[in-house]
């Protein structure tokens, strides 16, 4: 890495990762906030990054609203928490009708956790939808220009200058949407329609499983038939959609997120994906400056993409996320009485030893990549 990289750092890599980082968490804690003024609850603390105050002010609620040295991440603190994690201070009284979060009825406590998550998941559909409505959805066309040798398309009979246009009985409008059809179906066989020479043929196969670049500086595994797309040899497409048709787009959008992210966690947990993937600061911040030089178009989307990200893991059933809250109020529920202070203790540690072990893994994975990249691995 030369003088020149180095300073670009600051300005290339970390200020976009901060504008990213900073949208996001306060949109999620603001989810949060608003439900729980809506229910009546009071809210002592609005921070955005964690460690020591920069900057702050009280507003007239008595809300302490700051940002704090440490920008990964942010939280709101309610009256009656022992802390940030939301764990209920046992030396409050806990009075119903007062501004005390752990005194209101369930259904209003688990309605404010979930409210960040589902901000996320509202903020990325928003920005999706205004991308695709203003700016449009890039594309080339699903033109087939070159074979690699060996590969399943090459086995199956595709020729260059074939057109793909339904895989599986889906319509396949740009060589993009071949490819994400594809990526997530490594292994299984698949049918697909290729127009040559003016009529329809249907071929048979079967993607091969292969590793490529997440992005984020790690790997994932895909699948890919085999084909090259030249998009310098097309003129710049973008098609635009209605506002309407631009939210269906993009509801769709967030939810291929959702389903690829949930996939591969749930290919962890079998063995099938290495924790090699996982990335921590570093690998976010890559991906925001990454994306911020190419466009607008791309960073928003990066944007949006860490936004569902960040909504989901939130959702995961561990104690000290939004979902490991939404257990203890589902388990409260059907007792009619929360789970003792011991038992909510045990689970707070189990949940914070494991989100400290994904910080470090993923901080690991970032030090491992960068120096690859350093000494040109």
């Amino acid at each position: 890495m030369d003088f020149a990289s180095l300073m670009n750092v600051p300005f290339g890599y970390l200020l976009p990762f901060i504008i990213a980082i900073t949208i996001i968490v306060f949109v999620h804690e603001y989810g949060h906030f608003k439900v729980a003024r809506l229910c009546g609850v009071k809210v002592d603390v609005f921070s955005i990054g964690f460690g020591r105050e920069i900057f702050g002010w009280n507003d007239s609620h008595g809300t302490r609203w700051k940002v704090c040295w440490i920008p990964l991440g942010g939280y709101v603190k309610f009256e009656g928490d022992a802390n940030a994690a939301s764990m209920p201070d046992t030396n409050t009284q806990l009075l119903r009708g007062t501004g005390n979060f752990h005194s209101k009825p369930v259904w209003q406590r688990a309605a404010v956790v979930a409210a960040g998550p589902i901000a996320n998941f509202i903020l990325a559909i928003f920005i999706f939808t205004v991308a695709f409505a203003t700016i449009g959805i890039p594309y080339s066309e699903p033109r087939v220009d070159e074979i690699i040798a060996g590969s399943a398309a090459e086995s199956a009979g595709l020729k260059p200058g074939d057109y793909i246009r339904k895989v599986d009985g889906q319509e396949t409008v740009s060589f993009s949407a071949v490819q994400e059809f594809v990526w997530q179906r490594g292994g299984e066989q698949l049918t697909i329609v290729v127009e040559r020479g003016g009529g329809l043929l249907e071929l048979s196969l079967t993607p091969r499983v292969e590793e490529m670049p997440d992005g984020f500086g790690g790997k994932i595994k895909v699948g890919l038939l085999g084909v090259r797309h030249n998009p310098t040899t097309d003129k710049p497409l973008y098609q635009t959609f209605s506002v309407p048709q631009a939210f269906v787009k993009a509801v769709d959008r967030t939810w291929y997120i959702v389903a690829t992210t949930g996939r591969y966690v749930g290919k962890l947990f079998t063995g099938d994906e290495s924790v090699k993937q996982i990335g921590g600061p570093v690998a976010i911040a890559k991906g925001a400056g990454d994306t911020a030089s190419s466009g607008v178009l791309a960073f928003v989307s990066f944007v949006a993409l860490l936004s569902v990200s960040i909504g989901l893991i939130n959702l995961f059933p561990v104690p000290m996320l939004d979902g490991g809250h939404l257990v203890y109020y589902a388990l409260e529920a059907i007792r009619g009485k929360p789970l003792g202070a011991g038992a909510q203790e045990w689970g707070y540690r189990i949940g914070f030893s494991f989100v400290v072990m994904l910080m470090l893994i993923g901080i690991w994975n970032d030090i491992v990549r960068t120096v690859n990249v350093v000494l040109g691995i």
